[in-house]
């Protein structure tokens, strides 16, 4: 996100790559190497398009050692700024999808959580659990190798 293209800015070994809604906080953000912007209520099917036509072929100019993802939360419907609307099942198969273009080029895949703003906490954490363990089930099934015992 915006304080990922932020830390890495001037660093020309480090590409970033984010999708948002082009409207949402803040309202000056640092730049990534590629920010892709969406219209307000953006939902799975458009976030998903958008995502794969997009993150590809960034991946695929660049050809990065590893992805380091961010799993933001914020862009779920019922998200106090995020201004995006994908339901659960949306932002599972945003992770799956993720998973799957990480493992289609053999890149090493890590991720952190973020995002998510609202005053329902634990359905937050809940939604920052469950894209951790679909990154982790999509990458054990798989190969079952990358995921040490």
């Amino acid at each position: 996100g915006d304080g990922t293209a932020a830390l890495t800015a001037g660093r020309h070994d480090i590409v970033t790559y984010s999708i948002h809604a082009e409207k949402n906080f803040p309202a000056r953000k640092a730049r990534s190497t590629l920010d892709v912007g969406l219209a307000d209520g953006v939902d799975d099917d458009g976030y998903l398009a958008e995502l794969e036509a997009t993150l590809v072929p960034f991946l695929d100019e660049h050809r990065p050692d590893i992805i380091l993802y961010q799993a933001g939360v914020d862009p779920f419907v019922e998200d106090r700024l995020g201004r995006l609307a994908l339901t659960r099942e949306g932002l599972i198969a945003r992770e799956n999808l993720i998973a799957d273009i990480a493992l289609a080029r053999g890149l090493p895949l890590a991720s952190t959580v973020g995002g998510g703003y609202g005053d329902d906490v634990m359905a937050i954490a809940q939604r920052h659990v469950d894209a951790i363990i679909t990154l982790g089930e999509r990458l054990s099934h798989r190969n079952p190798a990358r995921i040490e015992a």
